[in-house]
């Protein structure tokens, strides 16, 4: 069953994303001729420069694309509402040059955080040497939190992510955020041979896949443990590899449901747990993404479009994330965040 029984992508990727290239791992689920999905064992992301064009050759003529990213797509409100941003794709191009050249440059010092230079610290100092609360005054709020996007807010599902400008700490996304919004995204929305849409901020998933060959989605593997029933919700840690010899046994059974095939080399890696090491979480959430992305596009959960305008076109939205209040299972909120699930919005709700 597809996601609205309509356009249906021949190829789903979601790449676990990182500041280190060692670290970027790329799972994909390629359509068959039977419009069943197969899953391959997940790769290095390779280089940046030509990973756009790759999908779509592997996606052949006229093929569809829709690609999971772990790094934030979107800008807290409270942020962008004092540079005059409203549209995050429109800005996206603009990073980097004119008013916004330092826009990447991570601030060294509390002194060099402004509203144009908003990711900080550059590097960690010794104990107490950065406060959330310098980066909050130097880009004008009242409190760190308030840098928080929605869709960043803690749910009944996961804690708290983190504030994307914040680049301190070994959960901080400002870095990896850097890296796919000015070395990956940004090139590719200025290519005249790439057609990209952004969901949301370019409409629906289905009005994003349907008009363009490529869609890109923020997707949190985090967000879609719970939503596949992954062990991991319930205290297990993804470094270790009992837990993710656990969860890849769900994995196998949620793909049995699904009528999604796995490859025999994945399916043994899942069996083994990617190995002993820790980075084996890597390419595991590669997985986990790929999958919850299915979850959605195979009709099995909305995708949550957003209907607000300020989370449609300024902040963005996880992709399956349930609205506040809804996320225990409840899949047809109507609140001020969103339209019915599966229907097609039908225009910004302020």
């Amino acid at each position: 069953m597809a996601y609205h029984g309509d356009v249906l992508p021949e190829i789903v990727v979601h790449a676990d994303w990182s500041v280190d290239p060692r670290k970027r791992w790329v799972c994909r689920a390629t359509l068959n001729h039977d419009r069943t999905y197969q899953i391959v064992k997940p790769a290095p992301a390779g280089d940046l420069d030509v990973f756009f064009r790759h999908l779509v050759v592997a996606a052949g003529e006229a093929g569809r694309i829709l690609a999971g990213f772990d790094f934030p797509l979107g800008l807290p409100a409270a942020y962008a509402d004092q540079v005059g941003i409203d549209d995050f794709r429109k800005a996206l191009v603009e990073f980097g040059h004119g008013v916004w050249r330092e826009f990447y440059e991570v601030a060294a010092t509390a002194q060099e955080v402004s509203l144009f230079r908003p990711f900080f610290p550059l590097r960690p100092g010794g104990k107490g040497a950065y406060a959330r609360s310098q980066l909050a005054a130097g880009l004008g709020v009242h409190h760190f939190d308030d840098l928080q996007r929605q869709v960043d807010r803690p749910t009944s599902c996961r804690p708290a992510a983190s504030v994307m400008f914040w680049t301190l700490g070994s959960k901080q996304v400002g870095k990896a955020a850097i890296v796919g919004w000015r070395d990956l995204l940004a090139p590719a929305l200025a290519a005249t041979d790439i057609g990209l849409a952004m969901w949301p901020f370019d409409g629906t998933l289905q009005e994003c896949m349907a008009a363009e060959r490529i869609t890109v989605a923020e997707a949190y593997p985090a967000e879609y443990y719970r939503h596949l029933d992954l062990p991991l919700v319930r205290g297990g840690s993804k470094r270790r590899q009992q837990s993710r010899i656990a969860s890849g046994g769900r994995l196998i059974e949620w793909a049995a449901v699904a009528g999604v095939r796995l490859d025999d080399a994945l399916q043994c890696a899942l069996r083994e747990g990617f190995g002993v090491r820790p980075d084996g979480e890597d390419p595991f959430d590669a997985v986990v993404g790929t999958c919850g992305i299915l979850n959605v596009v195979l009709g099995l959960r909305p995708p949550f479009d957003p209907d607000k305008r300020s989370i449609r076109k300024v902040e963005g939205w996880t992709l399956g994330q349930a609205p506040p209040g809804h996320e225990e299972g409840n899949t047809s909120p109507r609140d001020q965040y969103f339209d019915r699930p599966g229907a097609v919005s039908k225009g910004p709700v302020d």
